[in-house]
């Protein structure tokens, strides 16, 4: 009996420390992920425990440093939106008939609160580094996160990236300015050809304008819009080999797959490459229907789309949650769920 007992703890001894996600039925990019997580995590508790005083690099203190910050950051500002010009412009697309410029005009007023927000924010915390007013607990938390490359939380709120983690200044400010000239070029030059999903606030609202654009074109057919639901389609192209828009509906890009990738040649979902976590997606088209799907030999996959990589349930509702595509298989759906595969608007 005690010989068996050794064999079962030298067999025991031998097992790794840490078990591989194939046994759950999960690809091996789960530990990747799992363990990148960790990283972040670590690296921010690191990042918010470490010392606020002290001077910075090259012998400027830390005022010096975020001041130079902020004024780098009042030079890229994009310029405000000028209300009469908008509404030329929209009145140029077609006015406010249209849902998809009813979106835009509300994407517009929300981008513009936002840059007045950014330009009070940067010129009170001059003049708060500066001494001429005090520097208030607000202000002094937006100093701390700027020299910590952090987004302050006032910031944060006005214009929310959903990450998995908060985003640096650098990520944060870069999806703003790519907002705003997403915006300003479909004022300028009519509705893009691809639009970026990333670049709105309220990316279910254009969902689903969208539809309901697509479904006022056939009300002479009878279309409803509570009976019309989208249909999608992945095409071969990039965003760059997008000549023009679609005849009906939106094209998308921007949006990567996790926890699986798409085969350009097969036109369906396959397994991700090792070590490769995110696999970007080519352009989508998306239209709509009154014809409810029916049970066929195409095997469908309906893959949710997130903003980003963190999801969790608050209540009824799905966090960072926008809507459902449908993805061509040709594995079992099961395959894709078990190892929860989705599309997301940001990756970093």
């Amino acid at each position: 009996m005690s010989q068996d007992i050794e064999v079962y703890r030298k067999y025991i001894q031998q097992l790794p420390l840490v078990d591989d996600p194939e046994i759950f039925g999960l690809h091996g990019n789960a530990d990747l992920a799992y363990r990148t997580a960790q990283t972040k995590t670590t690296l921010a508790t690191i990042l918010d425990i470490q010392p606020k005083e002290g001077g910075g690099g090259g012998g400027l203190t830390r005022e010096e440093i975020v001041l130079k910050m902020v004024e780098d950051l009042q030079s890229r500002l994009p310029p405000d939106y000028n209300g009469e010009a908008v509404k030329q412009s929209i009145k140029s697309l077609g006015g406010l008939g249209k849902p998809l410029n009813i979106c835009l005009k509300q994407e517009v007023d929300r981008m513009q609160a936002v840059l007045k927000s950014l330009r009070g924010a940067c010129s009170s915390l001059k003049l708060a580094i500066a001494g001429t007013i005090v520097m208030s607990p607000e202000l002094a938390g937006a100093l701390d996160a700027l020299f910590n490359a952090q987004v302050p939380e006032p910031w944060a709120k006005v214009m929310p990236v959903s990450l998995p983690q908060q985003p640096n200044i650098g990520v944060w400010f870069a999806n703003m300015s790519n907002r705003a000239d997403q915006l300003s070029l479909w004022l300028k030059n009519g509705r893009p050809m691809t639009f970026w999903l990333t670049g709105f606030f309220n990316p279910s609202g254009f969902l689903t304008a969208s539809r309901q654009e697509v479904c006022r074109s056939h009300s002479k057919d009878g279309w409803a819009l509570d009976d019309c639901v989208n249909t999608f389609e992945v095409l071969k192209q990039d965003k760059d080999d997008i000549k023009h828009g679609p005849a009906e509906g939106i094209f998308i890009h921007g949006l990567s797959l996790d926890g699986a990738r798409w085969d350009r040649q097969r036109g369906a979902l396959t397994d991700s490459e090792p070590k490769v976590r995110f696999a970007a997606l080519p352009v989508l088209h998306i239209s709509a229907t009154a014809e409810r799907r029916k049970g066929g030999k195409e095997i469908l996959y309906e893959c949710p789309i997130y903003t980003c990589p963190a999801r969790a349930a608050h209540g009824t509702q799905l966090k960072n949650y926008i809507s459902n595509a449908d993805l061509r298989s040709e594995d079992p759906v099961n395959k894709w769920v078990l190892r929860a595969v989705c599309l997301l608007t940001t990756t970093d």
